[in-house]
């Protein structure tokens, strides 16, 4: 998927009239500027590279009161930036204190020092990292614990987070969640062959036939076709990259043209992580009892992450308080898509749920 999303950009750069979509890009940029403003007398907008694990990561932090709750976001892809998006969840920083961090491999971190200064790319290196932000962010802004927001790739290193570590985190939610175990389930292989066999794509399923139902035997590259032929399948998806995906990653004044064109590296660079995942993570195995608040609001229509086998762990987990909830009319990026159902969920599920000690201490 992350592959298609890459291609698909380089593609629109250079085959639009470049008048014209450069054009297009500065009136949309300049318009979601001044969206994202924030103005307000105890808000906060930093942004710039933290030293963690060893190399310098880009982190940004904005919300209208800091004194709110700190969501700290694990993004997906792999090697997929959330920062594009940050116009679109604008209405969230209303409400929180939003921390959005491009690890390792990843948007900005990766466009600094490229795929020679990004150290090693392993699981356990991005949980380690997103471990040590945990703290850089409790101690910046004053809080004991953060809620931890997963999306799509993120929710393997989410999930380990909130396993090991329930002390620093208020709340767990999940969105477009994975749920990788050791390649038993099918839900999403098996869709796809019926999607293609009702569509006629002939070629397509026997390019699915040749990669063979375990992804824990793919190579980055057949991790990579599998993903472009799931997106290609279905309409929603397809529509949801093109509009929210490529459509923020363009428009957003936050990322420069050279950015748009390193992030096509990144995904690349960092998809192994990919097939490192499916071949060695098993959910289940690593545990389904969490010590903390746990949601998982999942798109109704997701191809990529199906409903059922997100709805399944979620039956079989464990925890002080737990709710799923399903975003109609949205696919995989549902949060996205839908930021203002995204939000709804946020104030009438989670933050009921959350500690006095995800606050500020300011705000004591």
């Amino acid at each position: 998927m992350i592959a298609t999303i890459a291609a698909a950009s380089a593609v629109l750069l250079l085959a639009a009239p470049t008048a014209g979509i450069l054009g297009h890009r500065i009136l949309k940029r300049s318009r979601n500027a001044s969206l994202m403003q924030i103005d307000t007398p105890n808000g906060i907008d930093e942004s710039g590279f933290v030293r963690i694990g060893g190399i310098d990561q880009w982190v940004s932090v904005r919300g209208d009161d800091r004194r709110n709750p700190v969501i700290l976001e694990i993004h997906g892809g792999p090697g997929a930036s959330n920062l594009p998006y940050t116009h679109r969840t604008r209405a969230w920083e209303g409400h929180f204190t939003l921390v959005r961090w491009d690890m390792r491999g990843a948007g900005k971190t990766f466009a600094r020092s490229g795929s020679a200064g990004q150290g090693e790319l392993t699981l356990e290196r991005l949980e380690a990292d997103a471990l040590e932000l945990t703290h850089h962010v409790r101690a910046r802004l004053g809080v004991d614990r953060v809620v931890l927001l997963a999306n799509s790739f993120g929710t393997v290193t989410g999930l380990r987070l909130a396993r090991r570590h329930p002390e620093l985190y208020a709340a767990y939610v999940g969105t477009d969640q994975n749920v990788v175990d050791g390649g038993r389930n099918r839900t999403a292989h098996d869709a796809l062959v019926d999607r293609l066999t009702r569509a006629g794509k002939r070629k397509d399923l026997a390019a699915v036939a040749a990669l063979g139902a375990d992804g824990g035997t793919w190579t980055t590259r057949q991790w990579s076709q599998y993903n472009k032929l799931t997106v290609g399948s279905d309409p929603l998806t397809l529509d949801t990259v093109k509009k929210v995906v490529l459509g923020s990653l363009l428009t957003s004044p936050l990322i420069t043209l050279r950015e748009v064109l390193a992030s096509s590296k990144a995904m690349s660079f960092s998809g192994p992580l990919g097939p490192e995942a499916t071949a060695t993570v098993d959910e289940r195995a690593e545990g389904t009892d969490f010590a903390l608040p746990f949601f998982v609001f999942q798109g109704a229509h997701d191809v990529i992450t199906p409903v059922a086998p997100a709805r399944h762990f979620f039956d079989e987990v464990t925890a002080p308080v737990k709710e799923f909830a399903l975003i109609e009319g949205a696919s995989h990026f549902a949060s996205f898509r839908h930021p203002d159902r995204f939000l709804d969920l946020l104030l009438t599920k989670v933050l009921p749920a959350l500690p006095a000690a995800s606050v500020a201490q300011s705000a004591r």
